[in-house]
């Protein structure tokens, strides 16, 4: 079985590595490829290249997370899966403040090496608190249009979830009989 699956949008880290553990398959994460020390970023072919490098070097299969935009239909055309974890903005928020603070205090790795977060950033509009605040409708907007068009009940691979409504934990069971059965 080969399983080729896209996370997008909030608490995707650690849906991804779940599922990547699951099916015994690579996570890549699109924050590691992306992000340079200090926050810097690569060019759009430069994160590209990086994202078919890591792709083609697992012919078993991947569990890629993050909103790929930089990337263009690189991923995209080549999913088994897509899922748009959909939480709502008050049950993410606290967590991304839980984590940054945990990064803060370097109690767990930054999303990429050498991207230290401060404290300066983080109570900033540059930080990933205001990020999550100022673009949640535009994400939530984004993927809606995106599950329009491809979502599984049309023919397509992608799936929206929602953490709070039960569809994550339901997800998951079926994921769970799915790997029992084979």
């Amino acid at each position: 079985m080969v399983f080729r699956s896209l996370e997008i949008n909030s608490s995707k880290s650690t849906l991804s590595a779940y599922i990547a553990t699951k099916l015994n398959v690579p996570h890549i994460s699109l924050d590691a490829l992306f992000w340079g020390p200090g926050w810097t970023t690569c060019s759009d072919d430069e994160f590209k290249e990086r994202v078919s490098v890591a792709m083609t070097q697992n012919s078993k299969g991947w569990v890629i997370d993050g909103n790929g935009s930089h990337s263009g239909t690189l991923i995209s055309g080549h999913t088994t899966d897509v899922i748009w974890l959909d939480p709502p903005l008050w049950l993410y928020l606290p967590r991304i403040f839980w984590r940054t603070l945990l990064r803060l205090f370097n109690l767990i790795p930054t999303c990429a090496e050498e991207c230290n977060e401060t404290w300066g950033e983080v109570l900033s509009t540059k930080g990933i608190i205001w990020y999550c605040i100022s673009h949640h409708g535009y994400y939530k907007h984004k993927f809606g249009e995106m599950l329009a068009r491809t979502s599984i009940a049309k023919g397509g691979n992608m799936r929206r979830l929602n953490e709070w409504d039960g569809d994550l934990t339901m997800w998951k069971a079926g994921l769970e009989e799915m790997l029992r059965a084979h």
